[in-house]
């Protein structure tokens, strides 16, 4: 992992450090637009687990503009039509190639912390993976200083990796 991706990756685990609370958070905006994406071939499970975490007012902002509606993703009153809206997004902006073979992810759910969001999505049938292809344009449409930062792990071994705008594609081998 380089010093700049190690960095990155420190700074969206401290969001809450990281990021304002309370009235301020509704004006103050951060500068870092980071996504992280955790791709892990579950051996015990024979799954693939997906996590991807992003800043909520960036997501908020980008499913506003993208699919013309409120957006609030810590009401739980709406929750049930953010799912739908999460799912949408991030089915559009994140894609998989496992040895070979297009994935669909299947979408389990998400949650806020903090400051972020994590959408959670399972693949059946992945105890390891050999070659992971990955097309991922999260928040491309809304900054052009997006960096995506995808880790993958198989078989106990990690790989890391960045996606800065424009770059879409990147391919880690096992």
């Amino acid at each position: 992992m380089s010093i700049s991706t190690s960095i990155c990756y420190v700074l969206l685990l401290s969001l809450p450090w990281f990021m304002p609370s309370g009235p301020a958070r509704a004006t103050a905006r951060h500068p870092l637009h980071v996504s992280t994406t955790e791709i892990t071939a579950n051996a015990r499970e024979k799954n693939m687990e997906v996590l991807v975490r992003l800043f909520t007012d960036d997501f908020e902002s980008i499913l506003a503009r993208k699919y013309r509606t409120k957006t609030d993703l810590s009401s739980p009153a709406m929750h049930k039509q953010m799912d739908e809206l999460v799912r949408k997004y991030i089915a559009a902006n994140l894609r998989l190639t496992a040895d070979g073979k297009a994935i669909t992810l299947n979408y389990v759910g998400f949650e806020t912390d903090h400051e972020a969001v994590i959408a959670y999505f399972e693949v059946p049938g992945f105890a390891v993976l050999k070659k992971l292809e990955t097309q991922n344009s999260l928040l491309y449409d809304l900054f052009d200083d997006q960096l995506n930062i995808v880790h993958v792990v198989s078989g106990g071994a990690r790989k890391s990796s960045k996606l800065l705008f424009p770059e879409k594609q990147l391919v880690t081998i096992f």
